[in-house]
Parts: C-alpha cells; sequence; structure tokens
C-alpha cells in the first residue's frame, strides 16, 4: 500500500500543475474575444447610414361630418413612402404623394388621366406645368450634368410658382441644403412677396386675410405643407433630398455642398376649363390623346420650347392661357391647430 501511495504522489502534483495552468490561462486577457462584434479597424459613419430609420409617418382625416367612419384613424404610411403619404379620407387609405397627379424626382409627372411620364426641362430655366384662365404654375428646374454617355442633364422641381385669381404669385420652394436634416424646415414660402410662416408643428395653418380661401397647412413637423385654395386648387409639396443612395445607383454625382434639395409635389384641381395646358395641365382635357409609347420604359414628353417660360412668375409660355390682371398684395395670420 506504501508503494502505492508513493506512486500516485507524483501523479497528483503533475495534477495540480495542469489545473493552475488552465487557469492562469483562461484569467489572462485575449488581444479579442472571439464574439467582439464590428469591424477590427472601425470606420467612421457616412451621412445617415447609421442614424436609426425614423419610423413610418402616421396620417388620418380630420373632417367628422364628412368621414364619420374615418375621421380620427391614424394610417400608417405604405412602405414605399414611409414619410411621404397623406390619407384619402374617401378611401380611409393613406397613399403616397407621389402615387397620385403631379410630379416627383427626376421630374416623373403623372397627369389627370392617371399616366406617367417624363418631363426633364432643362437646369436652371423655369416651365409652365399648368395654364388656365385663371390658374397658372411654373417650375423651376435645378440640374447635373448627366453622367458619361447621357445626352440631357439630371433635373429636379426645385420651386414653384402659382397665379391665381388674376394677380396674386404664391412661390413654394426648397432652400439649397449642404447636408440634409429631416428634422430642419427648409420649405420657402411666399405670398405676393411677403413671407408665409408656420409654427413648426404638424397640423399648423396659416390662413391668408387677403385672400378668401386660401390656406397652408404642415403636414409635417417640417418639410411638408398642403397648400389649398377653395374650390379651385389643392397642392401637396415634399421638401426632400438626393440620397448617397440614390447618387450611387443613378449616377447622379451629388456633392458635399448641395445634396440638391427639390420638392416632390401632388395637384388636385377643382375648377379647370377644357382648354387648359401645360406639361401636365394638357392631361386634364376631354380631348387629350395620350401618344406615349405605352411599352416604353422612361415615356418622354418632349416640346420644352412649347412649355418654357422667360421666369418662374412669367405666364408667357407658347400655351399660355392665363389672364392676368393688375397685382394685388396680402399679408396672413398663422395658428397651430
Amino acid at each position: 500500500m506504501a508503494r502505492l501511495q508513493g506512486a500516485l504522489l507524483p501523479l497528483a502534483v503533475v495534477a495540480v500543475v495542469v489545473i493552475l495552468l488552465a487557469v492562469a490561462a483562461a484569467a489572462a486577457p485575449s488581444e479579442r474575444p472571439p464574439k467582439a462584434q464590428g469591424p477590427k479597424d472601425p470606420q467612421p459613419p457616412r451621412n445617415d447610414k447609421h442614424k436609426p430609420k425614423p419610423k413610418p409617418m402616421k396620417v388620418k382625416c380630420h373632417d367628422r361630418k364628412l368621414y364619420p367612419y374615418c375621421s380620427g384613424k391614424p394610417m400608417e404610411c405604405p412602405a414605399e413612402c414611409p414619410q411621404s403619404c397623406f390619407a384619402d379620407c374617401n378611401s380611409c387609405k393613406a397613399v403616397c404623394v407621389c402615387s397620385v397627379p403631379g410630379a416627383c424626382g427626376d421630374p416623373r409627372f403623372i397627369g389627370g388621366d392617371g399616366n406617367a411620364f417624363y418631363f426633364h426641362g432643362r437646369r436652371d430655366a423655369d416651365f409652365c406645368v399648368v395654364s388656365d384662365r385663371d390658374l397658372h404654375i411654373n417650375a423651376h428646374f435645378i440640374g447635373k450634368r448627366g453622367a458619361e454617355g447621357m445626352s440631357r442633364d439630371f433635373t429636379w422641381i426645385q420651386a414653384i410658382a402659382v397665379l391665381f385669381d388674376g394677380g396674386h404669385r404664391l412661390y413654394v420652394g426648397a432652400r439649397k441644403t449642404a447636408a440634409w436634416d429631416d428634422d430642419v424646415d427648409r420649405l420657402e414660402i411666399t405670398l405676393d412677396g411677403e413671407p408665409v410662416s408656420l409654427p413648426q408643428e404638424v397640423d399648423s395653418t396659416w390662413t391668408s386675410a387677403a385672400v378668401p380661401g386660401l390656406h397652408v397647412t404642415r403636414t409635417k413637423a417640417a418639410n411638408g405643407v398642403l397648400v389649398a385654395l377653395d374650390g379651385k386648387f389643392k397642392i401637396r409639396a415634399n421638401a426632400v433630398p438626393i440620397t448617397d443612395e440614390e447618387s450611387r445607383v443613378h449616377r447622379y454625382g451629388v456633392t458635399a455642398d448641395d445634396c440638391l434639395a427639390h420638392l416632390d409635389l401632388a395637384f388636385k384641381f377643382d375648377a379647370l376649363t377644357g382648354d387648359v395646358h401645360g406639361v401636365v395641365g394638357q392631361t386634364y382635357r376631354s380631348d387629350y390623346v395620350n401618344r406615349f409609347d405605352v411599352k416604353a420604359s422612361m415615356p418622354t414628353m418632349g416640346g420644352d420650347s412649347d412649355f418654357a417660360t422667360s421666369g418662374l412668375f412669367a405666364a408667357d409660355c407658347a400655351v399660355a392661357r392665363y389672364a392676368a390682371a393688375p397685382g394685388r398684395h396680402g399679408d396672413g395670420v398663422a395658428k397651430a391647430w
């Protein structure tokens, strides 16, 4: 027995040494944890890629008398336009601004007949998009030189001028911006040369003291408004940038000093005549014939010379129908609802 114990003693010592070495190894710090997250050489974030995406915007109808079953019901914007939709109270659905008659992006228009087409115009030029007897809307186009191999520039609508009631002039535009921030309002609005100011609150409304029935309402706390003249028109305008991803995919070549802020627009007209014209105005005529190739991936309207104007507030395009009267000037009052 004594011999056996003597033989086991060295083995016990070896076992203790092995255990101590294992414990020391486990306690020693490693250069990189086995489950460490992220790259070994972290890169600084670029623009808003690392910012959490905002939750989809919710919209609702407010008129309980007209829409008793839809009023007050929150509706989430569709996935394709999470921050740019409105409540269609007739269908009680949230609808994308860019899915109804108007103009968005590298101008893709939707006409009064429901068909989509492109009108690129020219950068740093103005074109009449609607011209009727007592309503005229011009658009100012900004742009970038097209990518190699392109025969045209990239263009976007930076501002619109609305002439109405014989002499009033309404301006809605997106200010030039370097770095975009959704929470900073970049919309500029004037009526007859006077600024229209609204609190940065959803549903805050400005009512004109000079033009009965003219209202401007914020559809978002910043960068979204609804301009309405009772019985005449409703214009939704959202100021938006060109994102890094859009620039990369389409080769827009956006630079650090200008994110090409522009307008996404939706139109609704209540009192157009049968003689209305303009880039999109003509599509509301009963005799309008759509001659676009329905198979084309980008059906494009030409005729720049027919729609060009000498300035943003000039109703002198070749197809103009507007009968201007001496201008009248007024101001307004703002209130939050």
